[in-house]
């Protein structure tokens, strides 16, 4: 295939990180010939290649996994420094945009949408992935409950309709509370990381974890429905009510709706920023309306058409503790809240490093903002566990790239971190960890402390002291040198990660791949591993 023939779609997550799709393969890694794992090693074994950190000095010395092409491309400002040799990315956008003519440049964006992250998340990771069946489950759930209400053969929840719709939201809070998961992934580990509990048990409860985002679209889903069918109760019962109490729900109704149509996929990917205020600040709006809904309707007496407003009476009500869990739930996390100091070196136009005072266990994640009530955004941690931790960012954003022109002296933190995907690697005695780009923060941790799993690290990036800095080379070079493959793609060209990942799972005799990568990326690793019989988990839409 011509290289002037490919095209290459440039996108921003919503973790901030930018990435890029070949559209013309269908695995932008597969330059080898598409055998298993097992039959390449056979066909290679014994030879040797080098995977140096520069031209001059070497890093590591693996046997050879697949072919990998030469790439003498310019630095690269992505995610997955996956490049392909001597192409302007940015000067063919430009020269598509402003120079074919509009059949071709609709055909263009054609390309650009199949091949789109979102396309990519929902389509290509497949109908049934533990994602889209915790969210059907939740909803079917939901359903058979309102039609049996519905039909008369369940008077509780005719009776307590809006009960169902605010239970909903409590669930779904709960799926989102940093401070409640924070917990939940600490037993996981805890309980279940253990040498003698099933690995299947250890597996099933990793997905599980991971996919906690399908019961909360789910339960958003059913609320509304349960509040649609409140409504149209207490509009065919509005002697024993107020116009009040039936405008506080239409309201509500409108703010949960618009809530879930900016956490929509399409919504939420084209336009992320949208989303995440319209999703905050709707969200608190009707947690407020929700407590006047709440205090009117439980309080309101209809045979002498007043409000008794004693808390003795609110106090009897399951809607009063859901409604309070529910407001619990969302402060706690402002209250930990602060402006603390930081110190960001700038190691290239490529990423910048933050610094914070105090030490965080490996596998957490922590959010920081320029100003708390419009944006936060989300970064892997890298610490020894003592003194100090930092923060890699890819200048990919307009805020981490102001990190680079403009370093603060202060920023906004959530001190309490949160537990994500990385976090239950402790939860496996041996793992492979496979990073691309600045994915490495999330990892680099179980290099520089004890930890639980016994780790094998995988790092494909591009320019990598140039780009991320001697820091980070040097904190990586710390791990056993027999547990670390590091790949600079400006040296060493393009490999099949896929297939490399799968090949270092079946040496290292893992127990679970862990990858973080651009989504293209990660789905052709964790499904090379499976092959192959190793589970394999990697981050998923809205995980």
């Amino acid at each position: 295939m011509e290289v002037t023939n490919m095209k290459i779609a440039r996108f921003s997550s919503c973790r901030g990180v930018a990435f890029e799709i070949n559209p013309n393969r269908s695995n932008p890694f597969a330059i080898g010939t598409g055998a298993s794992p097992s039959e390449d090693h056979q066909h290679t074994a014994g030879m040797p290649v080098w995977l140096p950190w520069n031209r001059t000095s070497s890093f590591k010395v693996i046997p050879w996994l697949n072919p990998i092409s030469p790439s003498g491309s310019p630095p690269s400002s992505h995610f997955c420094d996956i490049d392909i040799a001597g192409y302007d990315i940015e000067q063919d956008f430009i020269a598509e945009f402003e120079s074919k003519d509009i059949e071709k440049g609709e055909k263009a964006n054609a390309v650009l949408k199949r091949n789109s992250r979102l396309s990519i998340i929902l389509l290509d990771q497949g109908l049934f992935t533990v994602y889209k069946r915790l969210f059907m489950v939740c909803l079917t759930l939901n359903m058979i409950a309102l039609a049996i209400s519905v039909a008369g053969h369940f008077p509780y929840a005719k009776r307590k309709a809006s009960l169902f719709s605010i239970g909903n939201i409590l669930a779904l809070t709960l799926c989102r509370s940093e401070a409640v998961l924070r917990i939940v992934f600490w037993l996981a580990v805890k309980l279940l990381g253990r040498p003698w509990i099933n690995l299947q048990i250890k597996t099933a409860t990793t997905s599980f974890l991971q996919s906690l985002g399908g019961i909360h679209s789910g339960c958003g889903m059913s609320s509304i429905a349960w509040l649609v069918y409140a409504l149209i109760l207490t509009l065919n019962d509005k002697d024993n009510t107020t116009p009040e109490i039936i405008a506080f729900a239409f309201t509500i109704l409108l703010l949960i709706f618009l809530s879930s149509i900016a956490a929509f996929p399409l919504v939420r990917h084209i336009h992320h920023n949208v989303f995440e205020r319209t999703h905050r600040f709707t969200g608190w709006i009707a947690l407020i309306f929700l407590w006047f809904f709440v205090i009117l309707s439980l309080t309101y007496k209809p045979l002498s058409k007043t409000y008794d407003l004693k808390f003795s009476r609110l106090a009897k009500q399951q809607e009063f503790w859901f409604t309070l869990a529910i407001t619990v739930l969302i402060i706690i996390p402002w209250l930990t809240v602060r402006k603390v100091p930081v110190s960001v070196l700038s190691t290239s136009g490529h990423a910048s490093i933050i610094k914070f005072k105090g030490g965080v266990h490996p596998g957490l994640l922590g959010r920081i903002s320029p100003s708390p009530l419009s944006e936060w955004h989300a970064f892997g941690i890298i610490s020894d566990g003592k003194k100090e931790h930092m923060m890699l960012a890819g200048a990919v954003g307009d805020f981490t790239k102001s990190l680079i022109s403009k370093p603060p002296s202060h920023l906004w933190v959530r001190k309490v971190h949160f537990a994500g995907l990385p976090y239950l690697v402790n939860m496996y005695q041996r793992a492979v960890l496979v990073a691309t780009g600045s994915g490495i923060c999330v990892f680099l941790s179980f290099l520089l402390q004890p930890c639980q799993a016994d780790v094998c690290l995988i790092w494909v990036a591009k320019e990598i002291e140039l780009n991320y800095g001697k820091e980070i080379k040097e904190l990586v070079s710390k791990h056993p040198r027999e547990k670390v493959i590091v790949h600079d793609t400006a040296i060493g060209g393009r490999p099949n990660v896929a297939k490399m990942s799968a090949d270092a799972a079946i040496r290292w005799n893992a127990e679970a791949v862990v990858v973080t990568s651009n989504p293209e990326g990660s789905r052709d690793i964790i499904r090379e591993c499976k092959r192959a019989g190793i589970p394999a988990f990697g981050p998923i839409w809205d995980s």
